[in-house]
């Protein structure tokens, strides 16, 4: 096993198809992926494990999915239209523009904490320059929604933005489930979509995007409980980790100081990951306290009080949110996967997937492709297999070993291999991805 490089991991999702660059027969488009075939199921993968662990299997979630467009007054009362801005200077020779705090971590400068006007001190200070050698501009705020109008009519009244978070879907229908379902508290509301922010310099592989996807739950309780709720949540987020098969060692808690928390938020833990491209933050647990809600009773002028069953006792709930981003998941299942070895004199790579996320579960091949009874058998083993697992690839590309190269390096923990003696007794030769030994096993059994 070797240290994981970003290279390795972008050079081998563009290889095997799991990941490409966005419009890249035109020249690509930054910060926009594609997700090839292999890269659609590990995706869809992850997002479905994380339904089952959040969603499926508890009593006290439900499920919305909003429009991507909405009200533009949603983002004017969440505070987005005003703050949520990052800082931007400009080389002043070239006009690229770029984030002053990327600036200043790129020279091992932490910007945590620091206000606009410092982090342009520390750059003065340092003599730092351009990625191109050139000086930078004085920092000013850049609000990073993309910003569109609705309809044929375009003026203020028109204006719409496609949504930089998932979460304000989820408390503007708050009232909606309340009064449909009404709950009991603590209950929360879950979403997986779409997200766009305009990055300033997005980077990093799939790491910070444009256009991304999250998985986000806001947890609505009572006030005096919100403690017990926010650690039970905390909890949760580790098992799920874990079945992700992240290793507990690369995941870490940062409780994020007050001058570096969001204004809405009175406690956040970020969990950070050891990724390729150093410890970063992988997702986060905001206490949000009514500030939402709050909003959208104040603008709105409805009410967001709740009303414990069979007594007077109204009040606004608070939340806690559990916000995870699709991409940094997959991006560090894909580093924690990816291995290197020897076999046979020859170098391996392999994504050791645990088998429930992997794309393809097994890669079924008759021995020799010009044999038709062979051919014929394999096929029955696949269509038996397909239909019980749904992800079976079938493959008589090559020859067998590279077979088993090309299945190792996409995550297949099985291959099939069906030969002369399958069409005795029915026994089929299986290979482990892993350790890469084979045995010979009942087909019936697989």
């Amino acid at each position: 096993m070797t240290e994981v490089k970003l290279d390795d991991i972008v050079s081998l999702a563009k290889r095997r198809g799991f990941i490409y660059q966005g419009s890249d027969v035109y020249g690509g488009l930054s910060g926009t992926w594609d997700y090839g075939p292999l890269g659609v199921q590990l995706k869809r993968n992850i997002m479905n494990l994380w339904w089952k662990h959040f969603v499926d299997d508890r009593e006290d979630m439900y499920a919305v999915d909003a429009a991507i467009l909405m009200n533009q007054k949603v983002w004017q009362a969440s505070g987005h239209v005003d703050t949520f801005v990052d800082p931007l200077c400009e080389d002043t020779v070239n006009h690229r523009r770029y984030r002053t705090d990327h600036i200043l971590k790129d020279k091992g400068i932490s910007p945590d904490g620091m206000t606009m006007e410092q982090m342009d001190a520390a750059i003065a200070e340092n003599g730092i320059k351009s990625p191109d050698g050139n000086p930078l501009s004085e920092s000013r705020t850049f609000n990073m929604m993309f910003k569109t109008n609705v309809g044929a009519t375009f003026d203020e009244n028109s204006i719409s933005y496609l949504r930089p978070e998932t979460a304000q879907g989820i408390f503007t229908n708050f009232k909606n489930v309340v009064d449909t379902f009404y709950p009991d508290l603590p209950f929360g509301i879950a979403q997986q979509g779409k997200a766009f922010r305009n990055e300033i310099s997005p980077r990093d592989f799939v790491f910070r995007s444009r256009e991304f996807e999250q998985m986000e739950i806001e947890y609505f309780v009572n006030p005096e409980h919100w403690q017990e709720a926010f650690d039970e949540l905390l909890a949760s987020t580790h098992d799920f980790l874990r079945k992700l098969g992240l290793p507990d060692e690369k995941v870490h808690e940062l409780d994020v100081p007050a001058e570096d928390r969001a204004h809405y938020s009175k406690k956040t833990i970020d969990i950070e990951f050891d990724f390729p491209i150093g410890k970063e933050e992988l997702l986060g647990i905001a206490y949000r306290t009514d500030f939402d809600l709050g909003n959208i009773q104040r603008v709105s002028g409805k009410s967001m009080e709740y009303t414990i069953k069979g007594t007077n006792d109204k009040f606004v709930p608070h939340v806690i949110e559990p916000s995870f981003g699709v991409e940094r998941a997959l991006m560090a299942v894909l580093s924690t996967a990816y291995r290197e070895d020897e076999v046979n004199g020859e170098k391996r790579t392999y994504l050791a997937l645990p088998e429930h996320l992997a794309p393809v579960r097994y890669a079924v091949s008759p021995l020799l492709k010009n044999k038709p009874e062979l051919v014929e058998k394999a096929r029955e083993v696949y269509k038996a297999l397909k239909a019980k697992y749904g992800n079976v690839m079938w493959d008589d590309n090559g020859n067998i070993g590279k077979r088993y190269r090309r299945q190792d390096e996409i995550g297949t923990p099985h291959c099939v291999v069906i030969d002369f003696q399958t069409l005795e007794d029915d026994t089929v030769t299986i290979r482990d991805r892993d350790t890469t030994e084979q045995k010979r096993v009942d087909g019936k059994s697989l």
